[in-house]
């Protein structure tokens, strides 16, 4: 049998740069967009912030790390709002964040 994907509460939408989560629509900026889309496609990868500012910062030399955690503030903050009890983000401490593997399907 072929290993079935992990079930996961987000669904990708890249035509339309559309996240679901928990199947309700979240309002994204372009950047969390951007953010979440990384994890989202890579579960359980630590992305470091310089990482995270090269590939969704179309000129990474205007920011700085603090820009890349705010979004990931402000992308926590709606998660939240549809799942309070669940931390889809985590954070590793000097390093940079990953999304949690471990999410269950339904909230």
């Amino acid at each position: 049998a072929t290993p079935q994907p992990p079930a996961t509460p987000f669904a990708l939408d890249s035509e339309r740069m559309q996240i679901r989560y928990y199947g309700r629509l979240l309002e994204l900026s372009r950047y969390e967009y951007g953010l979440l889309k990384l994890m989202v496609q890579r579960p359980g990868r630590v992305f470091t912030r310089d990482e995270l500012l090269e590939l969704v910062w179309d000129d990474a030399s205007d920011s700085f790390d603090r820009t890349v955690d705010a979004h990931i503030k402000t992308l926590r903050a709606k998660l939240k709002t549809i799942a309070p009890e669940i931390e889809p983000i985590r954070t590793l401490r000097g390093t940079g964040y990953a999304l949690n593997e471990e999410l269950p399907s339904r909230a």
